[in-house]
C-alpha cells in the first residue's frame, strides 16, 4: 500500500512537535500542507532544507521560510537549572516527547538525547530555570538534526500521545465507578419524609445525568472515525 500524501509529508518534517508551524504537532501540519489549508514554509526546525524537500514533493517551487513562525537556527537542548527548580511538573507536562525526568517537589533533568529543542517547556516555568543551550554549532535545520533523531522524537511523541489517553480514560473509568457506588448508597437510602424523599430523587437524577453523560463520552472515544 503507497503512502498517503500526508505520509510522505510527515515523514519529510523533523518531528520536534514545537508547534511553531502554528499546529499542535508535525501530523496536523502536514494534514494540513495535504488539504491546502498551510504552506509548506512555514517549519523553522525544517529550515530552508525542509522547504526543499517538501517542495519537491508537492512539485511546487522552492520558496522563502515565513520568519512569522520563527527564524531556522542551530538546534538547542532543554538545561534545567535544577539548583532553582521547585518540582512543580509544569514543564513535563508541556514536553511532547517525554524528554524531561522527575515528579512532584522533587528535582527534575532533562534527557538530552530525547530534547527536540522545542521550547515548550520554557514559557510554563515558575522560577525560570530552563534555559536553552546550543548543541549544533553553526548548523541550522536539517543539518543539525538527523533522520534518525527525527525518527526517535517521532516514536516519542507518539508514545506520549498513547499514554495520555490510557491515562485518561483509566481515570474516567475511576470516576464511573465511583458515580456508580455513590448512586447505589443513594439508593439505598431510606427517606424517612416527604422532603428526605424528594431530596434523595434529587440526587439520584443528577448522579444517573452524570452517569449518563460519562457512559456517552466513553461510547464516543471507542467509535472509531470515519
Amino acid at each position: 500500500m503507497l503512502p498517503s500524501l500526508v505520509d510522505q509529508i510527515e515523514d519529510l518534517l523533523p518531528q520536534t512537535q514545537c508547534t511553531k508551524c502554528g499546529y499542535p504537532a508535525c501530523r496536523p501540519y502536514a494534514v494540513a500542507i495535504a488539504n491546502g489549508l498551510a504552506n509548506y514554509n512555514q517549519c523553522p526546525p525544517g529550515g530552508q532544507e525542509g522547504i526543499v524537500r517538501l517542495a519537491k514533493l508537492l512539485e511546487k517551487p522552492v520558496i522563502a521560510l515565513d520568519i512569522t513562525h520563527g527564524h531556522e537556527r542551530p538546534r538547542p537542548v532543554a538545561v534545567i537549572e535544577e539548583a532553582y527548580c521547585i518540582g512543580c511538573t509544569l514543564c513535563i507536562q508541556a514536553c511532547p516527547v517525554d524528554a524531561i525526568l522527575g515528579a512532584a517537589k522533587q528535582m527534575h533533568t532533562v534527557l538530552p538525547e530525547l530534547c527536540t529543542g522545542c521550547d515548550l517547556c520554557v514559557a510554563p516555568c515558575p522560577v525560570d530555570c530552563i534555559t536553552m543551550v546550543n548543541v549544533s554549532a553553526d548548523n541550522t535545520g536539517w543539518e543539525a538534526w538527523t533522520a534518525m533523531q527525527a525518527a526517535q522524537a517521532r516514536k516519542q511523541y507518539e508514545s506520549r500521545q498513547t499514554r495520555l489517553v490510557r491515562e485518561q480514560q483509566e481515570n474516567e473509568e475511576r470516576l464511573l465507578a465511583k458515580a456508580n457506588a455513590k448512586l447505589l448508597a443513594v439508593s439505598a437510602e431510606t427517606p424517612l419524609s416527604a422532603e428526605q424523599a424528594a431530596e434523595k430523587e434529587r440526587k439520584r437524577q443528577i448522579i444517573s445525568a452524570a452517569i449518563e453523560r460519562a457512559q456517552q463520552k466513553k461510547r464516543a472515544s471507542e467509535t472509531p472515525e470515519n
